[in-house]
């Protein structure tokens, strides 16, 4: 079923309009028959975009009786607060505050400066190295990939000075 899914989606990003959205994730649930698409944008999504791909997806799914009668469509962006999960994500989040947390349990705070396909560059505030100097200085850190349970966009409310 989420190959049907991702490719019925591919065919819908061709689309006017619709050519920067990417899918991110999937969720179905068998119990009550839910089905949970998750979608991002290089420049967002609107709701417009997602109201018109679940109508979409919702002929393609009664035409085929994927589920029968009763079923749940759920087409959402991936959400604030969400870990991100491509890399496609990341560029779209470059000078961006991120959190990492990783697998030893650690987490680091930056601000997401490159991707790749194995490291993130994040620049962070780290203690200075000289011992007169109290203050924090900016750091850049490379971070392997592997390294990396899961990482979120910093959503701040307050004015940048």
């Amino acid at each position: 079923m989420e190959e049907k899914v991702i490719k019925l989606l591919e065919e819908k990003f061709k689309d006017e309009g619709f050519e920067d959205l990417f899918f991110v994730d999937l969720k179905f649930n068998e119990t009550n028959k839910k089905l949970e698409i998750f979608l991002d944008g290089d420049n967002g999504l609107t709701i417009s975009q997602t109201a018109k791909i679940n109508r979409y997806l919702q002929t393609h799914i009664d035409e085929e009786n994927w589920f029968g009668e009763k079923y749940i469509l759920d087409v959402s962006s991936h959400g604030v607060g969400k870990p991100l999960k491509l890399d496609r994500q990341y560029r779209k989040n470059i000078n961006r505050d991120v959190e990492l947390k990783l697998l030893d349990n650690s987490t680091r705070t930056g601000v997401l400066l490159e991707v790749n396909e194995t490291n993130l560059v994040i620049e962070e505030m780290v203690k200075s190295t000289n011992p007169k100097k109290k203050k924090k200085v900016r750091q850049k850190a490379t971070i392997e990939k592997t390294t990396i349970k899961e990482v979120k966009v910093k959503i701040s409310f307050k004015k940048k000075k």
